[in-house]
């Protein structure tokens, strides 16, 4: 199941850009992290993929999602412009940042190829 972070839950499981210049993934396992805003069309679009992604990567990615409306300053920190954004965080490289509501077989070539997890 998806997880809804806001800014301190963030700093915890993600990247505390507080306390860091560079980036320092702080999860266990890669993660996607879905910018997005209760009243995107795409954005709801893109929702039910993502946790059926969540269900079939169970244990070997964590997908969340941060509400740009209510955490805008973790939407900044990460100049977000356009939603949905989804950033890909794998475990020891630094993450990617793609636009749009991408489809089920996009996502899955980039949780094998920048994630580098296989189902």
């Amino acid at each position: 199941m998806t997880e809804l972070l806001t800014k301190e839950t963030f700093l915890e499981k993600v990247f505390n850009f507080e306390k860091n210049k560079e980036w320092k993934f702080e999860g266990d396992v890669p993660c996607i992290i879905d910018f997005y805003a209760d009243w995107c069309g795409p954005c709801k679009m893109v929702a039910p993929v993502l946790e059926e992604l969540s269900n079939e990567y169970k244990g070997k990615i964590n997908i969340y999602k941060v509400d740009t409306e209510k955490e805008q300053e973790l939407s900044a920190a990460f100049a977000i412009r356009s939603i949905p954004s989804m950033l890909f965080c794998p475990a020891n490289e630094q993450p990617q940042m793609a636009q749009g509501a991408l489809p089920k077989d996009q996502l899955e070539k980039i949780i094998e190829d920048v994630l580098g997890v296989k189902k």
